[in-house]
């Protein structure tokens, strides 16, 4: 019987492969440091299918709805269109758990693994501002890891009133050829909020104006010290964690592989195993499409991925798998389809 644990050694073996093979370097973005971006997802919900390993929210009107979710990450790059999924870190109810497991303690659980088979990888870790919170703040520094988070002023007035009233406030601007106009507010050292004042981060805060003058604005905390040579890419870094939400989570639930379909709950692991499966066939694909060249004439000869995946279950039905290059050979139509 297949158990998740399973999956742990292959998604593994296969970034480590990919980093072998210097595939990694490309994602180099800062002083080299990669970036990861993390953020939780569900991948099954119910109000009757459900197994001991099921989360379980409560409603008011008395009825239950059981869940499965899981913490992803991913190491992005703001130029790059791929992602590099690492080994997610499933949000299930633990043998002999009574309270609900939630995405922070994945989280926990996922830096430790990750600091475990990576101790020396540079990473920065990129989170929305829900991750913006001390104890969350200090367990990052624990695995010595820089961080980008998101911040809301609404949620940290404390720390937007320093960014206001401090002298040691800078400002820098950049006007580009396109007519966008960019704007940053940045300062050193502030306080994160009232109650935990000894907990220091840098805040920087980002305007985007186009041409026609729609505004984009944004801010981070971070423990990377900002200066005016380094803000516009710690402002690109940050805008990054939405990799993880479009490049990732959308690609997986929208784009033919059906992340979010019921498949089967099972008894215990089945609905965990084909979530796992899925993650591992992004993975292969993300590292094909970036060291393939074979695939990559396969992805653009198909245009989309959904239409690569259709062409790929079609042949499957009608032609014998030598082998994987003949496969995509015939896919991309440089060699002649054999139904024999």
């Amino acid at each position: 019987m297949l158990i998740p644990s399973t999956f742990d050694q292959l998604l593994k073996k296969i970034f480590a492969y990919f980093q072998r093979e210097k595939g990694l370097e490309e994602f180099n973005f800062l002083d080299g440091y990669v970036l990861i971006s993390g953020d939780g997802t569900g991948q099954f919900s119910s109000n009757n299918v459900c197994c001991p390993q099921c989360c379980v929210k409560e409603h008011q009107n008395g009825t239950k709805t059981y869940y499965h979710q899981m913490f992803g990450a991913c190491v992005v790059h703001p130029d790059k269109r791929n992602v590099i999924p690492l080994c997610p870190e499933l949000i299930l109810n633990r043998d002999g758990n009574s309270k609900n497991d939630c995405e922070r303690n994945a989280c926990k659980r996922f830096l430790e693994n990750f600091r475990r088979e990576h101790p020396h990888l540079k990473a920065i870790l990129i989170e929305d501002g829900l991750s913006s919170t001390a104890p969350h703040i200090r367990m990052i520094e624990e695995f010595d890891l820089k961080y980008i988070l998101g911040v809301k002023p609404g949620d940290h007035e404390f720390l937007f009133e320093q960014l206001e009233a401090s002298e040691e406030t800078c400002y820098h601007e950049i006007k580009t050829c396109e007519g966008y106009f960019h704007q940053f507010r940045f300062l050193n050292g502030a306080s994160l909020n009232k109650s935990n004042q000894y907990v220091k981060v840098h805040i920087l805060e980002y305007r985007q104006t186009d041409p026609k003058g729609k505004e984009l604005n944004f801010s981070w905390v971070t423990n990377i010290s900002i200066s005016k040579k380094n803000v516009e890419k710690i402002a690109e870094g940050g805008r990054a964690r939405w990799k993880i939400e479009n490049e990732t989570f959308n690609t997986l639930k929208n784009l033919g592989y059906n992340f979010e379909h019921n498949y089967g709950h099972g008894k215990k692991y089945l609905s965990t195993v084909l979530c796992l499966l899925m993650m591992l066939a992004f993975l292969v694909d993300q590292v094909q499409e970036i060291s393939c060249s074979l695939f990559q004439r396969c992805r653009k000869f198909a245009r989309t991925y959904y239409n690569l995946w259709i062409n790929m279950r079609t042949l499957f039905q009608y032609v014998r798998l030598i082998d994987w290059e003949n496969f995509y050979l015939m896919i991309c139509k440089e060699k002649s389809l054999d139904t024999s």
